[in-house]
């Protein structure tokens, strides 16, 4: 594939827009546990391994960690499909999907609303094997 191509590849708009999505995780986890600690817990070296006790910088680490969790799944078949291209458009709607997915997630589980947050879980895990059978097939 030559580079033209790959640099116009959705896939890596995807990846752009992913990491943005890292940065708002790490930086909501941050903020609340922050918010809790205080700015000198944050600024500090934090020797204590305090951890934040408040329901919401718990569920923003959860969720973050999630995240994580799959991420680099994503980044590594989004990187195959924009290497080895999406012929039919499957593997471009299974990325999709995952990002939707992992953005409802977020006030899904800030919320702490039980079942419907597995269910968008598991619209996110569609999604990468949406695109996992894309590169395989």
């Amino acid at each position: 594939m030559d580079a033209a191509a790959l640099a116009g590849s959705p896939f890596l708009t995807l990846l752009a827009v992913s990491v943005v999505l890292l940065i708002f995780h790490i930086s909501l986890q941050g903020h609340l546990a922050t918010m809790e600690l205080g700015s000198a817990w944050n600024a500090g070296p934090r020797d204590e391994q305090k951890a934040p006790s408040g329901k919401y910088a718990g569920r923003a680490d959860r969720a973050s960690k999630n995240f994580r969790e799959t991420y680099p799944a994503f980044v590594g078949l989004a990187l195959a499909l924009a290497i080895a291209g999406d012929p039919g458009g499957w593997g471009l709607i299974g990325a999709w999907l995952w990002l939707i997915s992992r953005l409802v997630y977020i006030p899904l589980y800030l919320g702490g609303v039980p079942y419907i947050r597995s269910l968008v879980w598991l619209g996110s895990l569609a999604g990468l094997l949406i695109m996992a059978a894309v590169v395989v097939f």
